[in-house]
């Protein structure tokens, strides 16, 4: 049994016990929470999808931590100007894992 989930704007594929890196999400860790953006439900090869969201489904998750990602670095240059900006950035990330799917 798998699900597509939107969360925070974007749309994960997800199943039962999956560990799934989102972007930050208000709340403890440790902490339960559930999406109720539920966009498509497979069940034993019975599919559901919604227009565009199915009524009555939802996934729950339980909130594991709250962690930085990898440092990116944002370089430009312009050549011959003497023109360098060099800025770095660190996406803010939540660690979930999946509890359960209901229909």
């Amino acid at each position: 049994m798998y699900a597509i989930v939107n969360i925070a704007g974007q749309q994960f594929k997800v199943a039962k016990d999956q560990h799934l890196f989102v972007h930050r999400l208000q709340g403890d860790e440790g902490a339960s929470i559930e999406f109720d953006n539920v966009l498509l439900v497979e069940d034993g090869g019975k599919i559901s999808v919604g227009a565009p969201t199915l009524k009555g489904a939802s996934v729950s998750a339980k909130i594991v931590s709250h962690l930085k990602g990898d440092k990116v670095i944002v370089f430009k240059k312009k050549r011959r100007k003497g023109y360098k900006k060099k800025n770095g950035h660190r996406q803010y990330f939540t660690k979930i894992q999946i509890s359960g799917i209901s229909l």
